[in-house]
Order: structure tokens, then C-alpha cells, then sequence
């Protein structure tokens, strides 16, 4: 059902500020007018998308929506704007098939990036530098900007053959992905407007893989995010005494540190996945009674908190986490309290209709298999399905029922999002293009053998 919430829907109009997006050289201009299928074209675009700053809190989404639109005018997609939350836009891009009525597909990407600490980098990471290796230097080169320029320039490759796709392909750029996705791919999943789209398969972001592999995710864990508060009376800060908030609080983060550690040991064994096991990092701690110099040292204070990341994977025991959790981590026995959500919900790990929040990767899920096949064709090699370690926006589509694959053509390329000098070798990305094309011809023109038909063939 569609929140109650502002609903701002735009026919698409080429906007008066493209006239100030970042600058790019009139040679490189020229060429692409000239021919916009040149690798230098391809990678100037790309570098034009990453040179306008999304980074939260204050991310430039009019410049980010102004360029897409104009990417979308370039190649003739029928294009609006949406703000369910004023001024956070999300783009929507349509590629009509000439069957309408089959399930679409919809590639989601999102458009804001994390914030930077610009003195820390080799190279400033909103003007994206390619050096002579061919490496782009920017932040959101790998998370994921290109992924949304692929799908552009995929499809771009695919009209310029005369490729016609049977299903619908929806393009959407949604906002505030790197802050929970709660205003863009949240509100978007749960509206009309994506009712109305009829979706049948959903192609989000992944992970750079650093061997030849791609790396495609089916399910990804969910943030418990818990704060841990201990009470006590106050003392001296020379008495030794039993259940003072400091105390009963360093208890807590004892038993938490020894789960961590049980759960690392699986990954380093190589027994589990990273994104199999429940990681928990501490992220916070509070406590102490404040003075102009510093904390008064001579006084054990009254209340001590600590706060947590928790990523749950939909493959665990919900029921035994937050038993594990009231019994053992902040027991009331030790005059302790504990909030799940402090900052947001805590994540389900099940879909509306009670199933674990996961899309198959076997013979009754025909877009994993599609999928398999077109990286094949495109002479990638896909690795084997993993759960994302983290969170992405891929959750709120599986939270409707449907399947959806996290996927970020990256290999031999080091894992760099949110990292100081995030990059993507040029060569991979244009490689990426490929795999994307491949990817899109194949969902695009998939058609399901109906029950008849495999009568027929069996006579």
C-alpha cells in the first residue's frame, strides 16, 4: 500500500541546469557527439556522473538527475521523476517491450554516495582522475555508479543493434541508499507506481571481487542495531563492589566479544561465508561523569551504555539471537536494559508472506539460470551465490516477494567502497558493459516454456 506521503510525478523535460554540470574537454565532447560508442566517450560519461558530488548529508541530487535525464533523452527511454520525501528524486527510466504484459525487469541503482575524507586520498575524489594505469579514481566508482552507467550503456549498445526486448526494462536511481534507503527504494517498493510496473526480476548492487570471479549475492544480512545500558549506584572511585553500572556493562561486552570471536572463527576455517555467520562490532561506548578537564576519575558512574552493529543473515535463528541477547548480554538480573532500534527497525529476516528473505539459486528460480548463462556468454565466470555481508536496497524488492540479485560486474579489482582512494580500472568497467548487455538481452527476451508446451515436446 502507498504511504501517505507527498507524491511528485514529472514527464521528463531536459532540465536548465545541465548547463552547469562539471566541465569536460571540448575534444572529449566533440568525439562524443562525433561517436558516442568509443571507449573514450563511454569512459567520459562515466567520469562526468562521478564528478557530481552525492555524498551524504548533503548529496547534489539535482546535478545527479539533470545528467541521468539527459543520458535518457540521448538514447530515446521514457524517463520521470518521483519524490515521495520532497528533494530526494528518484529517476525512472522505461524501455517498453513489445510484449508489455510479461513481468518487467527492473535494474536498481542508487545515486548518493558516503561521505569523504578528501585529504586522505591520492587523488580528489570528485574529479575522477584515470591515471596511467587506467585506474578512476572517484567515490562511487565502485559503489555504484557504475553500476548505473553500465545499465545505461548496456542498452545504449542493445537499441544501437536493433535489439527489441519482449519484457519492459525499468532503470531506477534511487536516493539515500548509504542512510537506509528508507525515502527512496523503501517507499518506492511500497507504492503504486512499482505495483504498477508489474516486476518480475530485480538486479541491484554487489561486491568487487578480487579474483576472476564475479561475485552474485541472493540474500543479504539485516542491521540489529543495539545499545546495551547498565545502571548501578555510584561509588568511589577506589571501592571494589559488586554490580556497578561499569562493571556489570564490561560483563556484557565480554560475552558479546566471545560470540564474535566464535562466530569469526568460522569465516577464518573457512567453514562459513562472511555473509553466513551474525557478525557483531561494537561501535559505541558511553559512560563517566564529565569535568572542564576531561571526567571526574575519582567517581564510578551511574550508567554505562554501549552500542552495536549486529548483521543478521536470514539463515539464522532470530529467536535464539534475542534470547542469547536478554539472557546473556543484557540481562535484567544485572540491572541492565537493552534497545533494538535505537537509530531504526530492526530488520526482519522474512518477507511479508513469513519466508526467510532469500531468492533461489536452483532450477525453480529461471533468472538465476539466465543469469548464469549471459556472464558465460559474455566470457565472465560467476562465482558461487553468496549472502551479502551488509545491506543494500535489494532487501526492501525481497521484502515484497520478489527475486532479487545483488550483482556489481567488478573482478580482479580490490573491495574499495567506502574506502579512501575507491577505484575501477577502466578496462573492467568496460568489461562490466559487456556482461550488462549480455545480461539485459537474456531477461529481456525470456519467455516461460508453459506447461504445454513441455507436453508437446515430450510426445
Amino acid at each position: 500500500m502507498e504511504r501517505s506521503c507527498k507524491r511528485i510525478l514529472t514527464i521528463f523535460t531536459l532540465p536548465l541546469f545541465l548547463l552547469i554540470l562539471p566541465s569536460v574537454s571540448s575534444s572529449s565532447l566533440l568525439e562524443e557527439e562525433e561517436d558516442p560508442s568509443t571507449a573514450s566517450a563511454i569512459i567520459s560519461r562515466f567520469q562526468q556522473y562521478l564528478q557530481i558530488n552525492t555524498s551524504q548529508p548533503d548529496p547534489d541530487y539535482p546535478h545527479s538527475t539533470a545528467f541521468l535525464l539527459s543520458q535518457a533523452q540521448s538514447i530515446s527511454l521514457q524517463s520521470q521523476t518521483i519524490e515521495f520525501i520532497s528533494k530526494k528524486p528518484i529517476v525512472l527510466l522505461k524501455w517498453e517491450g513489445t510484449q508489455p504484459h510479461l513481468p518487467s525487469i527492473l535494474l536498481n541503482s542508487h545515486t548518493d554516495v558516503v561521505p569523504v575524507e578528501t585529504h586522505k586520498w591520492a587523488h580528489h575524489p570528485f574529479k575522477a582522475h584515470l591515471d596511467h594505469h587506467g585506474n578512476i579514481y572517484a567515490r562511487g566508482s565502485q559503489d555504484m555508479k557504475c553500476v548505473g552507467m553500465q545499465y545505461l550503456e548496456a542498452i545504449r549498445r542493445l537499441k544501437a543493434s536493433g535489439f527489441q526486448p519482449l519484457r519492459s526494462v525499468y532503470l531506477s536511481f534511487v536516493p539515500d541508499e548509504e542512510i537506509g534507503g528508507h525515502d527512496g527504494a523503501e517507499k518506492f517498493a511500497e507504492s503504486d507506481t512499482f505495483k504498477d510496473m508489474n516486476v518480475g526480476i530485480v538486479l541491484d548492487e554487489g561486491l568487487a571481487s578480487p579474483d576472476e570471479h564475479y561475485r552474485a549475492f541472493y540474500g543479504e544480512r539485516c542491521p540489529w542495531w543495539l545499545v546495551v545500558k547498565a545502571t548501578g549506584a555510584p561509588g568511589h572511585g577506589a571501592k571494589l563492589y559488586d554490580n556497578s553500572a561499569m562493571e556489570n556493562l564490561f560483563k556484557s561486552i565480554e560475552s558479546v566479544r566471545r560470540f564474535r570471536a566464535a562466530q569469526f572463527d568460522l569465516v577464518k576455517a573457512g567453514f562459513k561465508a562472511e555473509g553466513e555467520v551474525i557478525s557483531v562490532n561494537m561501535v559505541f561506548l558511553k559512560a563517566g561523569t564529565p569535568s572542564p578537564t576531561g571526567f571526574v576519575m575519582n567517581l564510578q558512574p551511574s550508567e554505562a551504555e554501549a552500542g552495536f552493529d549486529i548483521r543478521v543473515p536470514p539463515t539464522a535463528d532470530a529467536d535464539s539471537l534475542e534470547k542469547r541477547i536478554a539472557e546473556e548480554w543484557a540481562p535484567a538480573s544485572r540491572n541492565m536494559t537493552f534497545q533494538l532500534g535505537q537509530f531504526k527497525q530492526k530488520a526482519s529476516i522474512e518477507d511479508k508472506f513469513g519466508r526467510p528473505i532469500l531468492t533461489a539459486t536452483d532450477s525453480s528460480n529461471p533468472w538465476w539460470d539466465l543469469l548464469e548463462k549471459a556472464v558465460k556468454k559474455a566470457n565472465g565466470k560467476l562465482g558461487k551465490p553468496e549472502i551479502f555481508p551488509a545491506s543494500t536496497d535489494a532487501r526492501y524488492f525481497r521484502e515484497m516477494g520478489l527475486p532479487a540479485i545483488g550483482f556489481s560486474p567488478m573482478a580482479n579489482t580490490p573491495i574499495l567502497l567506502h574506502d579512501h582512494n575507491e577505484f575501477l580500472n577502466q578496462a573492467e568497467y568496460l568489461k562490466g558493459i559487456d556482461i550488462y548487455e549480455s545480461i539485459i538481452k537474456a531477461y529481456a527476451s525470456y519467455v516461460p516454456v508453459t506447461k504445454d508446451e513441455v507436453s508437446r515436446d515430450e510426445l
